[in-house]
């Protein structure tokens, strides 16, 4: 099945779909630095830089070779922040669709969609595109879709309940020309069953990679000036440890007074929280050994091979990751929508 990728990144939506059966015929992203990452690992596929706003049907012509032909997915992750959390604390910038940005790429996205007619979509986003303050840009994808003759599901997928050894939502619009596509439904649980398999958690598979010999690699010193705080929060905990209503003797901060990852540590018997896309010395989830994660680590929490090859400084590295899909759970939804688009499914083993 043949698919183009949009707002590619580093490739995490895209290697779960290439399990699930899928073959990235034409990636797309406005960082430069996210081509020479797919260079690396997918040198096959042809790649487009440059701002989904400025690409038209005739770019898609000439970079497959003079005809789209069919396609069996458009898939694509539009950045984020107009969306994100974080927006709602920035009040001097708008939000959604009214954010420019916002508007250009899920304009964009929308555009290929009315271009290409592949018999499937996926639209990936932060959980907050799911909030009632963005019903007006949910509704604006649906709609179009709609208009365009494809079945929509939504739904808010956590990556946990699918074998990523990490929590995080996230929001999957999905769409065929064929059928509705049922969205995965959960393999595992922090409430396991007969059915239902444990959370997969940072110590599973993290464990490996903290050895003796490794221990005491420089540049991932944590907490700043906090750093004596950092090494006292148990594992699991954040900066919430050292506030008077948790009954700290000597409180350092207020409750809730600084933002949730400030000093958040991981616990090697949970999946890791949310991997950022900023590395940071004081905003975590640090390791349970009270240092910043090493980019082998953030890689296994977000279900990357480990041989994987990440173009850029230590920094930019974290960015890609930190922006993808975890593949894993891309392979989930990829199935389902392979399913409704009557093709032949991969063993998913």
């Amino acid at each position: 099945m043949r698919s183009i990728s949009l707002f590619s990144g580093c490739g995490g939506l895209d290697l779960g779909l290439h399990d699930a059966g899928f073959k990235t015929v034409l990636a797309s992203d406005f960082e430069g630095l996210c081509a020479k990452t797919w260079r690396q690992n997918m040198p096959a596929t042809p790649f487009v830089v440059g701002r989904i706003g400025d690409l038209t049907r005739s770019d898609l012509t000439s970079q497959l070779g003079g005809k789209i032909g069919e396609i069996d997915l458009i898939a694509g992750g539009p950045p984020c922040p107009p969306f994100s959390k974080s927006r709602f604390y920035l009040k001097d910038k708008p939000r959604a669709l009214d954010d420019p940005n916002g508007w250009e790429t899920i304009n964009g996205y929308l555009n290929m969609l009315d271009w290409v007619r592949p018999r499937g979509f996926i639209l990936e986003n932060v959980k907050g595109l799911a909030y009632k303050v963005h019903a007006d840009a949910l509704a604006t994808i649906i709609e179009r879709a709609e208009k365009l003759g494809y079945k929509v599901s939504t739904a808010v997928l956590n990556a946990a309940n699918y074998g990523v050894p990490q929590i995080r939502e996230r929001c999957f619009v999905v769409g065929s020309l064929d059928a509705c596509i049922e969205l995965p439904k959960p393999t595992h649980s922090n409430d396991p069953t007969s059915s239902l398999l444990p959370w997969v958690t940072a110590g599973d598979v993290l464990a490996d990679l903290d050895t003796e010999e490794n221990a005491s690699d420089e540049g991932h010193f944590a907490g700043g000036q906090h750093n004596g705080l950092l090494q006292q929060v148990p594992p699991g905990d954040n900066y919430l440890y050292f506030t008077e209503k948790r009954g700290h003797p000597e409180p350092t901060f207020k409750w809730r007074g600084r933002y949730w990852s400030f000093l958040l540590k991981l616990s090697p018997d949970m999946p890791s929280w949310t991997i950022q896309a900023r590395r940071s010395n004081n905003m975590g989830p640090f390791h349970w050994r009270s240092r910043i994660l090493r980019i082998s680590e953030i890689k296994r929490l977000q279900t990357f091979p480990d041989a994987f090859a990440l173009a850029g400084t230590v920094e930019q590295q974290w960015r890609q990751i930190g922006n993808a899909v975890p593949p894993l759970l891309a392979a989930a939804v990829g199935r389902s929508v392979a399913e409704a688009i009557g093709a032949p499914l991969r063993d998913a083993a």
